[in-house]
């Protein structure tokens, strides 16, 4: 177990912390800044948060106790503390449950003799991690992080981790003078609460205080500040002061008017060649004491210490651990092109991002699509919340890397998420899947998806086959969960929840996977297929037979049609013959308008193209060579089309796609603009999705193993040029922190809101959950020379010599 030690409030935590520093003296005087008691200006500046491209997140590794978090297990008490990494600066960081940021940056701001220069704004940067194999594979998510000014006046490197033992996290900071005088000043921006606004802050120079009700954060320095303020932005907080080269107001509290503030810390100023050390630990607690009290307990243990427990050196256990419990994560690694880099950080992702009070709860991404632009007065989610589409994959890939036991603990959480009749607000049906939620199963968005249904009866089938579950437990959760889900897909009903009054009658589903459109989709028809089989595999064994016939009969109905409802004879492009989409109805040659998104006009149906048709190979409700999926495929290839309806680009020689033909869920190409901003207009554009770069692989794999040579090194030829297209192409969109982003540039548009390279991932949102999920997948299935999303009654019934598949 961690050993904590507790620390007197009282003792100067210059002496306990032992750190070295290397300070100079002042290379010369400014004048003393006019201290005054209540800071002006309240509340501020209107609050965002910060740009979603992350080079690294991070959180401590709890093991679980009996299958949840809990304290008192093999890593003592649980720490609920998470951080992101954007542009060289600490980003939003959450304490409490996952969505819940408490910060929104802490950077450095540096006087210099030609002017003031600001992290992120005014330097480049490289993240690397701290803790790597002798392969240089990342074993924890603790980041080293190295900002140099662009004009070259000075460095800063930063390492960021958190106590695994307690609430808190830690920033041990180097500056170095290159030329010139500098003075750095610390900037904190709390946004407490999950919001820019109600805060409220006190300076000291030994301490910085932030709170908004019962939640609070104490910044402690290992020396005390220079000089230490607190201030309203854009009013009277230090980076304003700072615009003409020093700190001239000193503002000790905000008083009684809370909002958006900032918190400023002064360290000494260096001469040429010179550099200080300083560590800076952050706890959050729901007083000041508990913060203060956390943020002691770590200084107490020593940072040495704490990186160490955090990584899990040595007997102590932590990230080295969990990454050791991965049985299969070496040999699937040796599918990638990096030497297992991105692997091994893609099995670190996929695990911080589950929070720590709700075991299984797996969310979408640390970050908040397109932040700094995102208002910050109301609380939001943004990607950290729960999508049982997104989950699935996660959960399917954790079980790719031989995690035994977060995958289980994602199954047995799924029920938290089913609309149940005692479903608050609920009058309609029941069975379906919430859209989106909260961790704790607080309703964010309604709307009915039959892919976010089926899933978890996947899921459950693939945990209960690998032997992760027994027989006994899937009876349980059939009766509690599977079997209303699966009544559902067959049944339908109407939705009753918020504004969502629909009548559902499957397989037209509300919203199909991106959740925008109505009608029949082939994506979701392939999960609603898969789902219903092996529910009735599972409804056999669960002695429920008439049942199992319903799901099976259904479903045999739906895969009947997969056809005539999605499959264009009369289209646009080509030869007229290729899955569309979506088809509202069940004519798909009608070419009835799809409804107007993002800003985008309504088009017809026959002239939107995706990649959606290549699930149905990818779970065996069609085979790879089927006449309808092949046939689709030059339309989705096809890269001569404008570029509204453009769906592939192939970035530097790796072949990516977007979502669909007038997707508009991205930066404006009129203006630059992050998404949204402005309101919904014609210029957005949604770019290449690194998601479908591994869609693809998996076709390619699937097409390679329906028709094997009896020439092995002819086979071995063709699985490399997969690995060499396909994982290497997904490898090329990862950053430098090996971090996976939803979306990279595709180079339409004639201005980049951040000079973005071809094939570089935007501001929407990196790490992506679920594309480090299908990175992993991907590599999982060229391990075993099989699909690892297949399914095998599915593809028996559907796919293979004999099948129903009448094409």
């Amino acid at each position: 177990m961690r050993m904590i030690f507790r620390l007197a409030s009282g003792v100067a935590l210059a002496a306990l912390a032992g750190c070295a520093t290397h300070d100079a003296a002042p290379v010369a005087d400014t004048p003393a800044p006019v201290v005054s008691s209540v800071a002006p200006g309240a509340p501020g500046d209107r609050p965002t948060w910060v740009n979603a491209a992350k080079t690294g997140v991070g959180a401590s590794y709890e093991a679980y106790v009996d299958g949840q978090y809990r304290n008192g297990g093999r890593t003592g008490d649980v720490s609920r503390v998470w951080f992101s990494i954007a542009d060289g600066v600490l980003t939003e960081t959450m304490y409490g449950l996952i969505h819940e940021a408490q910060i929104k940056q802490l950077r450095f701001a540096v006087v210099t003799d030609t002017g003031l220069s600001v992290e992120g704004a005014d330097t480049s940067s490289r993240t690397e991690y701290l803790h790597t194999d002798d392969q240089g594979r990342p074993l924890s998510p603790a980041y080293r992080v190295i900002t140099t000014d662009r004009q070259g006046r000075y460095e800063i490197e930063k390492r960021i981790f958190t106590d695994p033992d307690s609430q808190s996290l830690v920033v041990r900071a180097t500056i170095r003078a290159l030329k010139g005088r500098i003075t750095p000043y610390l900037l904190l921006e709390p946004h407490m609460a999950n919001t820019g606004v109600g805060d409220s802050g006190e300076a000291q120079r030994g301490a910085l205080y932030a709170s908004e009700g019962d939640v609070h954060l104490a910044l402690r320095p290992t020396l005390p500040f220079e000089t230490a303020s607190v201030g309203f932005v854009g009013a009277s907080d230090g980076l304003t002061d700072l615009a003409d080269g020093r700190l001239g107001q000193v503002h000790e509290t905000t008083g009684n008017q809370p909002g958006n503030i900032m918190l400023t810390g002064g360290l000494p100023q260096l001469g040429p060649n010179q550099s200080l050390s300083r560590d800076f630990v952050i706890g959050f607690g729901s007083t000041r004491t508990a913060a203060s009290s956390a943020a002691n307990r770590t200084v107490a243990t020593g940072l040495d210490e704490v990186l160490a427990r955090f990584n899990g050196e040595g007997d102590r256990v932590g990230w080295e651990d969990y990454v050791a419990s991965l049985g299969d994560l070496p040999r699937i690694a040796e599918q990638s092109t990096d030497g297992g880099k991105l692997a091994y950080a893609s099995a670190l992702m996929l695990k911080v991002q589950e929070d720590r009070t709700y075991a299984g709860a797996l969310i979408a991404s640390l970050s908040n699509p397109w932040g700094d632009t995102v208002d910050a007065t109301e609380s939001s989610t943004g990607y950290k919340a729960v999508w049982p589409r997104d989950f699935y994959q996660v959960a399917m890939a954790l079980m790719a890397l031989g995690d035994a036991e977060t995958p289980v603990a994602a199954f047995r959480y799924l029920p938290q998420v089913q609309v149940r009749a005692d479903t608050p607000g609920n009058t309609g049906a029941t069975g379906w899947f919430l859209q989106k939620t909260h961790v704790d199963g607080q309703i964010e968005w309604v709307g009915v998806q039959l892919d976010q249904t089926a899933m978890p009866i996947m899921l459950g089938w693939k945990l209960w086959k690998a032997g992760r579950i027994g027989d006994a437990e899937l009876a349980v959760m059939y009766a509690r969960m599977i079997k209303p889900a699966a009544d559902f897909l067959v049944d339908g009903g109407k939705a009753g929840i918020l504004w969502n009054d629909r009548q559902i009658t499957p397989p037209w589903t509300q919203q199909e996977r991106w959740e925008e459109q109505e009608g029949y989709s082939p994506s979701t028809t392939a999960a609603v297929i898969t789902g219903l089989t092996v529910a009735a595999d599972i409804a056999r064994t669960s002695g429920d037979p008439a049942s199992a016939a319903r799901y099976q009969a259904a479903a045999d109905d739906y895969a009947s049609k997969v056809e005539a409802r999605m499959f264009t004879t009369a289209g646009e492009y080509g030869d007229g013959r290729y899955f569309l989409r979506l088809s509202r109805n069940e004519d798909p040659n009608d070419k009835l308008p799809l409804g107007e998104n993002n800003g985008q006009p309504a088009m017809p149906e026959d002239r939107i193209i995706d990649g959606g048709f290549l699930e149905l190979a990818r779970y065996g409700v069609r085979a790879a060579d089927a006449p309808s999926i092949t046939a689709s495929l030059p339309e989705y290839d096809d890269q001569t089309r404008e570029a509204r309806f453009r769906v592939r680009y192939d970035l530097n020689g790796v072949p990516g796609f977007r979502r669909y033909g007038n997707d508009g869920y991205g930066e404006n190409t009129d203006t630059g603009g992050n998404y949204g901003v402005g309101g919904m207009t014609p210029g957005q554009r949604g770019r290449v999705w690194p998601i479908f770069t591994g869609e693809r692989g998996h076709y390619e794999l699937a097409a390679l193993l329906a028709h094997p040579s009896a020439d092995q090194d002819w086979n071995a030829a063709q699985l490399n040029l997969i690995r060499q297209t396909y994982v290497r192409g997904m490898e090329s969109f990862a950053n430098g922190g090996l971090l996976l982003p939803e979306q990279v540039w595709d180079g339409v548009g004639d201005d980049t809101p951040r000079d973005y390279r071809p094939g570089e991932g935007t501001n929407s949102a990196t790490p992506l959950a679920w594309t480090h999920a299908e990175y992993v997948k991907l590599l999982r299935s060229l391990s075993d020379r099989a699909v690892w999303d297949r399914y095998a009654p599915v593809e028996a019934r559907y796919a293979s010599p004999g099948g129903r598949n009448p094409r």
